[in-house]
Protein backbone atom coordinates (compact mmCIF):
# COMPACT_ATOMS: atom_id res chain seq x y z
CA UNK A 1 0.00 0.00 0.00
CA UNK A 2 3.01 2.50 0.44
CA UNK A 3 4.06 1.92 -2.87
CA UNK A 4 1.11 3.20 -4.04
CA UNK A 5 2.25 6.74 -2.71
CA UNK A 6 5.55 6.07 -5.77
CA UNK A 7 2.94 4.49 -8.17
CA UNK A 8 0.62 7.58 -7.97
CA UNK A 9 3.74 10.22 -8.01
CA UNK A 10 4.63 8.43 -11.24
CA UNK A 11 1.85 7.98 -13.04
CA UNK A 12 0.80 11.59 -12.82
CA UNK A 13 4.23 13.11 -13.90
CA UNK A 14 3.59 10.20 -16.70
CA UNK A 15 0.45 11.80 -17.22
CA UNK A 16 1.69 15.33 -17.82
CA UNK A 17 3.99 14.32 -19.88
CA UNK A 18 1.54 11.89 -22.80
CA UNK A 19 -1.87 13.16 -22.39
CA UNK A 20 -1.10 16.37 -23.72
CA UNK A 21 -0.02 14.79 -27.27
CA UNK A 22 -3.98 13.94 -27.12
CA UNK A 23 -4.99 17.46 -26.90
CA UNK A 24 -3.36 19.58 -30.48
CA UNK A 25 -2.20 22.88 -29.66
CA UNK A 26 -2.13 22.29 -26.22
CA UNK A 27 0.49 24.31 -24.16
CA UNK A 28 2.09 23.12 -20.90
CA UNK A 29 3.35 26.04 -19.92
CA UNK A 30 0.37 28.66 -20.89
CA UNK A 31 -2.92 26.20 -20.04
CA UNK A 32 -4.21 24.90 -16.93
CA UNK A 33 -3.38 21.39 -16.34
CA UNK A 34 -7.86 20.79 -15.31
CA UNK A 35 -7.82 22.19 -19.34
CA UNK A 36 -6.67 18.31 -20.44
CA UNK A 37 -10.39 17.28 -18.61
CA UNK A 38 -12.19 20.45 -19.58
CA UNK A 39 -15.72 19.39 -21.54
CA UNK A 40 -15.03 19.00 -25.39
CA UNK A 41 -11.15 18.35 -25.13
CA UNK A 42 -9.48 15.71 -27.13
CA UNK A 43 -7.31 14.66 -24.25
CA UNK A 44 -10.35 14.29 -21.98
CA UNK A 45 -11.63 10.58 -22.48
CA UNK A 46 -7.77 9.29 -21.91
CA UNK A 47 -6.96 12.15 -18.76
CA UNK A 48 -10.24 10.78 -16.60
CA UNK A 49 -9.56 7.40 -16.39
CA UNK A 50 -6.07 7.83 -15.41
CA UNK A 51 -7.02 10.44 -13.08
CA UNK A 52 -9.44 8.12 -11.50
CA UNK A 53 -6.59 5.88 -10.92
CA UNK A 54 -4.22 8.41 -9.81
CA UNK A 55 -6.99 9.23 -7.01
CA UNK A 56 -7.67 5.99 -5.82
CA UNK A 57 -3.52 5.05 -5.81
CA UNK A 58 -3.48 8.07 -3.38
CA UNK A 59 -6.78 7.08 -1.53
CA UNK A 60 -4.79 3.38 -1.04
CA UNK A 61 -1.23 5.02 -0.24
CA UNK A 62 -3.13 7.01 2.78
CA UNK A 63 -4.63 3.75 4.03
CA UNK A 64 -1.41 2.06 4.67
CA UNK A 65 0.33 5.39 6.41
CA UNK A 66 -2.73 4.38 8.68
CA UNK A 67 -2.06 0.90 9.08
CA UNK A 68 1.52 1.62 9.44
CA UNK A 69 1.23 4.42 12.06
CA UNK A 70 0.56 2.11 15.30
CA UNK A 71 0.63 4.41 18.65
CA UNK A 72 1.51 7.15 16.00
CA UNK A 73 -1.39 9.03 16.28
CA UNK A 74 -0.92 12.21 14.16
CA UNK A 75 0.46 9.96 11.09
CA UNK A 76 -2.69 7.86 11.25
CA UNK A 77 -4.68 11.26 10.89
CA UNK A 78 -2.58 11.95 8.09
CA UNK A 79 -3.25 8.46 6.18
CA UNK A 80 -6.91 9.59 6.65
CA UNK A 81 -6.60 12.44 5.52
CA UNK A 82 -4.93 11.88 2.49
CA UNK A 83 -7.37 8.63 1.98
CA UNK A 84 -10.64 11.19 1.74
CA UNK A 85 -8.56 13.19 -0.51
CA UNK A 86 -8.05 10.36 -2.73
CA UNK A 87 -11.90 9.53 -2.68
CA UNK A 88 -13.29 12.74 -2.96
CA UNK A 89 -10.61 13.06 -5.84
CA UNK A 90 -13.38 10.84 -7.72
CA UNK A 91 -15.32 13.70 -7.94
CA UNK A 92 -13.34 15.47 -10.78
CA UNK A 93 -15.07 13.63 -13.10
CA UNK A 94 -18.43 15.04 -12.43
CA UNK A 95 -17.14 18.53 -11.80
CA UNK A 96 -15.11 19.62 -15.43
CA UNK A 97 -14.43 22.89 -16.16
CA UNK A 98 -15.92 24.25 -19.33
CA UNK A 99 -12.91 25.29 -22.30
CA UNK A 100 -11.71 28.96 -22.52
CA UNK A 101 -13.99 29.64 -25.19
CA UNK A 102 -16.96 28.23 -23.78
CA UNK A 103 -16.27 30.77 -20.49
CA UNK A 104 -15.09 33.66 -22.19
CA UNK A 105 -18.74 33.32 -24.33
CA UNK A 106 -20.70 32.85 -21.17
CA UNK A 107 -21.38 28.95 -21.17
CA UNK A 108 -19.90 28.07 -18.13
CA UNK A 109 -22.20 25.96 -15.59
CA UNK A 110 -22.32 24.83 -12.49
CA UNK A 111 -19.74 22.20 -13.38
CA UNK A 112 -17.41 24.77 -13.48
CA UNK A 113 -18.25 26.37 -9.66
CA UNK A 114 -18.07 22.92 -8.34
CA UNK A 115 -15.00 22.85 -10.18
CA UNK A 116 -13.57 25.40 -8.10
CA UNK A 117 -15.23 23.60 -4.72
CA UNK A 118 -13.51 20.95 -5.82
CA UNK A 119 -9.51 22.62 -6.11
CA UNK A 120 -10.43 24.29 -3.17
CA UNK A 121 -11.49 21.45 -0.59
CA UNK A 122 -8.97 18.67 -2.04
CA UNK A 123 -6.18 21.48 -1.10
CA UNK A 124 -7.55 21.66 2.33
CA UNK A 125 -6.86 18.42 2.53
CA UNK A 126 -3.96 17.95 0.58
CA UNK A 127 -2.33 20.30 3.01
CA UNK A 128 -3.93 19.13 6.26
CA UNK A 129 -2.31 15.69 5.52
CA UNK A 130 1.11 17.32 5.23
CA UNK A 131 0.82 19.37 8.40
CA UNK A 132 -0.11 16.12 10.11
CA UNK A 133 2.40 13.84 8.75
CA UNK A 134 5.47 16.91 9.66
CA UNK A 135 3.99 16.72 13.23
CA UNK A 136 4.75 12.82 13.06
CA UNK A 137 8.08 13.03 12.15
CA UNK A 138 11.73 14.72 13.10
CA UNK A 139 12.56 18.30 12.20
CA UNK A 140 14.22 17.64 9.01
CA UNK A 141 10.87 16.70 7.76
CA UNK A 142 9.16 19.03 9.33
CA UNK A 143 10.71 22.15 7.53
CA UNK A 144 10.80 19.88 4.58
CA UNK A 145 7.38 19.56 5.06
CA UNK A 146 6.63 23.66 5.79
CA UNK A 147 9.01 24.63 2.52
CA UNK A 148 6.56 22.60 0.60
CA UNK A 149 3.35 24.22 1.83
CA UNK A 150 4.68 27.96 1.46
CA UNK A 151 5.31 26.82 -2.10
CA UNK A 152 2.19 25.19 -3.05
CA UNK A 153 0.33 28.45 -1.68
CA UNK A 154 2.76 30.92 -2.98
CA UNK A 155 2.07 28.64 -6.82
CA UNK A 156 -1.11 28.52 -5.57
CA UNK A 157 -1.85 32.44 -5.23
CA UNK A 158 -0.01 33.05 -8.86
CA UNK A 159 -2.39 30.27 -10.49
CA UNK A 160 -5.52 31.59 -8.90
CA UNK A 161 -4.59 35.25 -10.17
CA UNK A 162 -4.63 33.93 -13.49
CA UNK A 163 -8.04 32.93 -13.55
CA UNK A 164 -9.60 35.86 -14.72
CA UNK A 165 -7.88 35.67 -17.34
CA UNK A 166 -8.77 31.86 -18.21
CA UNK A 167 -12.23 32.61 -17.82
CA UNK A 168 -11.95 35.79 -20.44
CA UNK A 169 -9.78 33.46 -23.17
CA UNK A 170 -6.82 36.30 -22.15
CA UNK A 171 -3.32 35.00 -22.42
CA UNK A 172 -1.61 33.31 -19.42
CA UNK A 173 1.61 32.39 -20.20
CA UNK A 174 3.00 31.27 -16.87
CA UNK A 175 -0.23 29.43 -15.23
CA UNK A 176 0.82 26.17 -16.39
CA UNK A 177 4.39 26.67 -15.14
CA UNK A 178 2.89 27.60 -11.56
CA UNK A 179 0.91 24.33 -11.36
CA UNK A 180 3.03 22.31 -13.14
CA UNK A 181 5.37 23.57 -9.93
CA UNK A 182 2.77 23.54 -7.43
CA UNK A 183 2.34 20.22 -8.22
CA UNK A 184 5.43 19.01 -8.34
CA UNK A 185 6.17 19.73 -4.78
CA UNK A 186 3.34 17.99 -3.85
CA UNK A 187 4.15 14.69 -5.63
CA UNK A 188 7.47 14.81 -4.45
CA UNK A 189 6.76 15.35 -0.92
CA UNK A 190 4.30 11.69 -1.64
CA UNK A 191 7.81 10.20 -2.75
CA UNK A 192 9.31 12.04 0.24
CA UNK A 193 6.71 10.47 2.65
CA UNK A 194 6.79 6.98 0.99
CA UNK A 195 10.29 6.32 0.94
CA UNK A 196 10.56 7.26 4.69
CA UNK A 197 7.68 5.05 5.78
CA UNK A 198 9.33 2.20 3.65
CA UNK A 199 12.42 2.52 5.31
Amino acid sequence: MLICGLLSSLLYVAMLIFVPMQYEGYNSASQTISELSAIGAPSRPLWVPLGIVYTLLIAVFGWGIRQSAFQNRKLRIAGDLLFIYGIIGIGWVFAPMHQREVLAGGGGTISDTMHLVMGAVSNLFMMSAMGFAAAAFGKRFRLYTIITIVSLLTFGILTGMSAPDVNANRPTPWVGIYEIIMLGVFLLWVVVLAIILLK
